[in-house]
């Protein structure tokens, strides 16, 4: 049990470090060496759990994947709108940016390594977007003449420059500069009587 307790902590310890790794100085860059130091285990510790680089990545992925499923909310809240379901997503997806670096790197590692068409975290993230807006569209809560494809080709724009920003700079993904961006797309996007029930900052606890 205490092998594989302490076997468990330094998978976990080599899958941060090389999402840091990773998330710095890109993929082809980064050294198994450096990620080994940051992690503070030898390189038999890391070809014990990881059998190279790229299989390394697959699991940050993997592992940055599970994080991005357990901000979008597949359920809509009792009383909350699509649409605010959707700005109240976005704020969690900032933070959560913020916060965890192996999310993070899941996404710009989806920009460096070959996937299949509709495996990538933006891949993911913008199907889930679609799905909400295509189910506010049906129920009204857009305005006339507003497709939902053209709010997916919108929010995609806004929430993807986020992330890529934000990985340099923490001020990009800020519940302000959120707040800032819906509230110049809403009056654009939602049906005037959804519009003055919606809250730019968001109305879920983050």
């Amino acid at each position: 049990m205490v092998k594989q307790q302490r076997a468990a902590r330094t998978r976990e310890a080599l899958i941060r470090s090389a999402a840091e790794i990773f998330g710095r100085e890109g993929f082809s860059r980064a050294s198994l060496t450096a990620i080994c130091a940051r992690a503070g285990v030898s390189a038999g510790a890391l070809h014990f759990h990881f059998e190279s680089k790229a299989a390394l990545a697959d699991v940050v992925e993997a592992e940055a994947l599970s994080r991005l499923l357990a901000v979008i909310r597949t359920e809509l809240p009792a009383g909350v709108s699509h649409v605010q379901l959707l700005v109240d997503t976005t704020h969690r997806l900032a933070d959560a940016l913020c916060r965890d670096v192996v999310l993070r790197t899941g996404f710009s590692l989806g920009c460096e390594l070959p996937h299949p068409a509709g495996t990538g975290l933006r891949d993911h993230w913008r199907d889930w977007v679609e799905q909400e807006l295509v189910q506010a569209e049906a129920k009204g809560e857009l305005r006339p003449g507003i497709a939902a494809q053209d709010v997916v080709t919108t929010v995609m724009a806004a929430t993807v420059g986020l992330e890529v920003l934000g990985a340099r700079e923490a001020h990009w993904l800020s519940e302000g500069t959120v707040s800032r961006i819906w509230r110049v797309l809403l009056p654009s996007v939602a049906a005037d009587p959804l519009l003055a029930q919606l809250d730019a900052g968001g109305t879920a606890p983050r």
